[in-house]
């Protein structure tokens, strides 16, 4: 049986230089975005959604005239998410600011870009059904008297603002995941 084998070359040390041996090349690391996980600037983006989704989720829980349409029970169930999904990724950005540690594995990466880009379509979805009702409701069936459409505008319209906020989350998020 003829098997090949390998050929062994020695290599010279390295010179040194003062006494001491050289010391292997820093590996380059991509600067940290504000914005990306972990940064201050999450953290911002984070507290931004949380409080207009928060908002947007009290005032159109003030009103009672919500439940019976479908678009404004999906816009308060839409927020909720948003509020949840923005509250933990706001302590998780506290806490890695706190002990100074990265959030750039590719898991965790992919973990909040699928969960920014669920929340954000659920939120723009809901928001974009509830300004189509609310619409409706002021211009064709002239109804404003009788309705809550201050509130029902203004909660869209913080549903919209979340939106805006959640976006660059998602986009960074993406952005950092797909250079890797």
């Amino acid at each position: 049986m003829s098997v090949s084998r390998p050929a062994v070359h020695p290599l010279e040390a390295p010179p040194l230089t003062d006494g001491a041996a050289v010391a292997p090349p820093h590996r380059v690391r991509m600067k940290d975005v504000q914005g990306m996980p972990g940064t201050p600037g999450s953290l911002v983006l984070r507290v931004c959604q949380l409080i207009l989704s928060a908002v947007s989720l009290s005032v159109m829980a003030s009103t009672s005239d919500f439940p019976p349409v479908t678009a404004f029970r999906y816009l308060v169930a839409a927020v909720s998410l948003q509020s949840f999904w923005s509250l933990t990724l706001a302590v998780v950005d506290v806490y890695a600011l706190l002990v100074g540690r990265s959030l750039r594995s590719p898991r965790v990466a992919s973990l909040f870009t699928i969960g920014d880009g669920i929340t954000s379509t659920l939120t723009f979805a809901a928001a974009s059904a509830s300004a189509g009702i609310t619409v409706f409701v002021v211009n064709d069936l002239d109804r404003c008297d009788v309705k809550h459409c201050g509130k029902f505008m203004s909660a869209t319209a913080m549903a919209f603002m979340c939106w805006f906020a959640v976006s660059p989350s998602f986009f960074l998020n993406l952005w950092s995941l797909a250079s890797r």
